[in-house]
């Protein structure tokens, strides 16, 4: 597949037009590591918009084969786009792990194969593709890499955050007919695993309740690891931590729906809380 116009916007020109809550954790960084961090989140947005994008997989699987060619060149030294171009700088300044680039696109080929019910094991490889690689490479990047401590810590995060995205996004996913609910935990409460069923199931919220309760302990998972680490060095990742736990607490108090939609100066706040606390 050619590369097409859209795989010559600058990165941050991607970032910006995102409209993601997590650029401002973003934008605490000092100017290397931003450029950096916004690099390899511009690359998540432009896949992730692929694997999301219509109807035709054909499309989508030539562009993301366009995408894991553009990172092979980037990895070398000779990108074609001003992305590939950026990431190349990421990688060589900052020694990300750059394998982790394909595990993401890898993730990103499992939504467009088909999501419907995981069963546990691709649930968990899928979170390790789409989260847990850009935990790694953001670690890095932050400055905050401690060896095996930060790698709990951002496998944990990101299983944590991925899980509240899947216990939120339930409807939504179900309305592009995709479930990332567990299989076992959908049986068990009389789910049914036809994405046009499942919202509104009457065993929805004991679903809800029950994935909630394993994303709570990747937090806690991650929590019990920041000690080890510069405070300073993790406040992009607790700025995202604290908004995320408290969307974790809302599902939990009432798993009947999902949680009510919160504003900037609401995730501002529990951002800093988790970042001054170091607890959601």
């Amino acid at each position: 597949m050619a590369l097409d116009m859209d795989m010559q916007r600058p990165a941050a020109e991607i970032v910006r037009s995102s409209g993601s809550s997590f650029t401002a954790g973003m934008r605490c960084l000092s100017h290397d590591r931003r450029r950096a961090i916004f690099a390899v989140y511009a690359f998540c947005r432009v896949v992730d918009d692929i694997a999301d994008g219509g109807s035709n997989v054909e499309a989508k699987t030539l562009a993301l084969d366009a995408w894991q060619r553009e990172v092979d060149l980037a990895r070398e030294g000779q990108a074609d786009t001003p992305l590939g171009a950026e990431l190349t700088w990421a990688i060589r300044n900052f020694g990300l792990p750059d394998a982790e680039l394909d595990l993401v696109i890898e993730g990103m080929r499992m939504d467009v194969g088909g999501m419907c019910a995981p069963d546990w094991r691709t649930l968990d490889a899928y979170v390790r593709r789409v989260a847990g690689s850009v935990g790694l490479l953001s670690m890095h990047i932050f400055g905050a890499w401690r060896g095996e401590s930060s790698h709990r810590f951002a496998l944990s995060l990101a299983r944590a955050l991925q899980l509240t995205n899947i216990l939120r996004d339930v409807e939504e996913d179900a309305a592009i007919g995709r479930i990332y609910l567990p299989s076992d935990l959908m049986e068990r409460a009389g789910v049914p695993t036809d994405p046009r069923r499942v919202p509104g199931a009457d065993g929805l919220p004991q679903v809800r309740a029950l994935l909630a309760a394993r994303a709570r302990t990747a937090f806690e998972a991650a929590e019990a690891e920041v000690p080890s680490h510069n405070r300073l060095r993790l406040l992009p990742a607790l700025m995202m931590m604290g908004p995320y736990a408290r969307m974790l607490t809302a599902i939990e108090i009432d798993p009947t729906r999902p949680p009510p939609p919160r504003n900037g100066l609401q995730k501002l706040r529990d951002g800093l809380r988790c970042t001054l606390r170091g607890r959601a």
